[in-house]
């Protein structure tokens, strides 16, 4: 077997850790940074936090991503930075900022919109604006990635762009940020979690770091998911949960997602289901179309402490009970035409990742089974 494994992101983790930002910035002799971070971080005061501390560089805050990151709003951000003539870029936020302000690091020392990038398969300049990373929840693991998850809403499509200039500089994880994630936020930020590390053991692209990554961050989710939910103050949960976020976001980086994640595009394009809770909701369908072939699936199953895949599929849809999220799509009484979209739709990039060959006959009954409950 023949692999290689690259991490460019220097990782720093434990609770306070956001009080570190000023050492990273001078370090590296920044001068210019605009905060990228959500309204609701200005309000709780972490994010005037950052801003108030003059060591660290940074000279305005831009807050206008929407929850799934629009081409438009990227360039927005990319305007204001040259204007501005920042030279670095902190993000603190979920997934949609993290991505928003790795986007849009990638086109503010060039003219280009990101939309010539955007699901075309040009590459994305190599220059780029240094992002340090603070998540402020255990899901997407953005801030180790070099995946870019866009919205294009006048063109109708959700997309990844991937790209080496998409890795943070830095990436500062500190648990207690998380604390203030409500419980269905919880939930499917860290149902996402497992899905990154399930569909990163399976994928095609698995490598032996990546696998013994995945294993670990599964386990993780599994043992600690439902107490965070439950008890959003319990810092030990929730700092299983961020090393949960971060060590998956490390174990699905280079094989890349597969079959869950190809078909939670059209379903939160079109239905507006949240990313995680869409990714979670085909995961326990997989497991076991996946069970029943490939090896890897089964051998991952007993890892996790589980007798066989199925059981292991079972114990994923209880969770999502557990934790109020959508095991079914019956409220919303798609047709016929609606479930044929699905199908073709779900044929996204990452299909061909999945280590069985997903064909429309096994999403046509994905989709029925689904809908018909």
């Amino acid at each position: 077997m023949n692999w290689e494994y690259l991490q460019p992101v220097a990782i720093s983790f434990g609770n306070g850790k956001r009080n570190t930002l000023f050492e990273k910035i001078e370090e590296k002799g920044y001068q210019r940074g605009i905060l990228v971070t959500s309204a609701h971080f200005i309000k709780n005061g972490n994010a005037k936090e950052l801003l108030n501390n003059p060591r660290n560089h940074l000279i305005g805050s831009f807050t206008e991503f929407s929850p799934n990151p629009d081409v438009e709003e990227v360039d927005q951000l990319a305007d204001i930075l040259r204007t501005k003539q920042a030279d670095f870029i902190v993000a603190l936020g979920g997934g949609s900022v993290m991505d928003g302000a790795k986007a849009a690091s990638s086109v503010a020392l060039s003219k280009k919109t990101i939309r010539t990038y955007h699901g075309t398969g040009i590459p994305i300049p190599k220059e780029h604006l240094p992002v340090i990373a603070i998540p402020t929840t255990s899901g997407t693991g953005s801030e180790v990635t070099s995946v870019s998850v866009l919205t294009d809403r006048k063109e109708g499509k959700k997309a990844p762009i991937a790209s080496d200039s998409f890795y943070p500089e830095y990436a500062i994880i500190d648990p207690e940020l998380t604390v203030s994630m409500t419980p269905y936020l919880t939930a499917c930020t860290g149902i996402d979690v497992l899905s990154h590390a399930i569909e990163g053991y399976w994928s095609k692209g698995h490598q032996p770091i990546c696998d013994a990554l995945a294993v670990y961050a599964a386990k993780l989710v599994l043992e600690n998911l439902k107490t965070a939910y439950e008890d959003g103050q319990n810092l030990v949960a929730r700092e299983k949960m961020a090393e949960a976020s971060v060590i998956a976001g490390l174990a699905f980086g280079l094989p890349k997602t597969t079959a869950s994640h190809a078909c939670s595009f059209p379903l939160t394009n079109l239905y507006g289901i949240p990313h995680g809770e869409a990714c979670g909701l085909t995961l326990d369908y997989f497991i076991s179309v996946n069970g029943k072939k490939d090896v890897r699936t089964r051998e991952l199953a007993q890892m996790l402490g589980f007798d066989s895949s199925e059981v292991l599929a079972q114990a994923v849809r209880s969770l999502k009970k557990n934790l109020g999220l959508r095991v079914d799509l019956a409220d919303k009484k798609l047709t016929q035409k609606e479930k044929e979209q699905l199908v073709i739709l779900s044929h996204h990039p990452n299909l061909n990742n999945n280590p069985v060959k997903i064909t429309d006959e096994i999403l046509e009954d994905l989709y029925h089974f689904l809908c018909d409950q």
